[in-house]
């Protein structure tokens, strides 16, 4: 499968250990590319890194100066570090349970030209926040994308949804996102990067979480 498996660190090399662990249990030969995000915690995220690289195959490691942020760290993936025809997005905040899922994915992506992404589906709103009435995203813990097709649109953001706009172009050029139930192959612990230390969006995402509130 011509995939590159990103997973995107910042601070949290314990959560960070058990993804890679259980990632490579279910895929030893699959590509694994660890993005450190400017993490700065006494080189404890180094030491994890340095330890899964040494010990299983086909992992590599790009060390980020400073943080990014989530989007703009895998918009860099995709654009510098990525060599391989699709991506698969994983949050270092998971836990993976069985395999087969990527051959699943890789099957739905490569049946039609004009899909752009596999994995589970949910609406937002032009803020970001869910909503049955919004526009259609693929979660981010757990996502394929063709990479060529990504190239074209608009790059992910720093943002609570950092796919927002890059989703809603997409399918406004008639590109498609299809559904896979990823989450029964992958336990997402949502105790990762976010929770420990937010977004960093500051006044924005605090303006925008009020007019949410208020349904503008």
């Amino acid at each position: 499968m011509d995939i590159t498996t990103v997973i995107i660190n910042f601070q949290t090399p314990d959560l960070l250990e058990i993804a890679v662990k259980s990632f490579k249990k279910n895929y030893p030969k699959q590509l694994l590319l660890i993005i450190d995000n400017g993490s700065d915690d006494e080189n404890r995220s180094k030491k994890v890194i340095d330890e899964c690289c040494n010990t299983y195959e086909s992992t590599e490691a790009i060390f980020l100066d400073k943080n990014i942020f989530h989007g703009p760290a895998m918009d860099l993936a995709i654009r510098e570090y990525v060599h391989t025809k699709y991506v698969f997005f994983l949050d270092s905040d998971t836990e993976t349970k069985r395999n087969n899922f990527l051959e699943k994915m890789f099957e739905i992506i490569e049946s039609n030209k004009r899909t752009y992404g596999v994995g589970e589906i949910i609406k937002i709103n032009k803020r970001g926040y869910k909503s049955e009435n919004g526009d259609k995203i693929l979660l981010t813990p757990y996502m394929l994308l063709n990479i060529e097709l990504y190239k074209e649109l608009t790059p992910f953001i720093h943002h609570g949804q950092p796919t927002i706009h890059n989703f809603k172009e997409a399918q406004q050029k008639g590109l498609k996102l299809l559904e896979f139930k990823i989450s029964e192959y992958i336990d997402h612990l949502w105790r990762g990067t976010a929770s420990k230390f937010g977004y960093g969006l500051g006044l924005k995402a605090k303006l925008d979480f009020i007019l949410n509130k208020i349904g503008i």
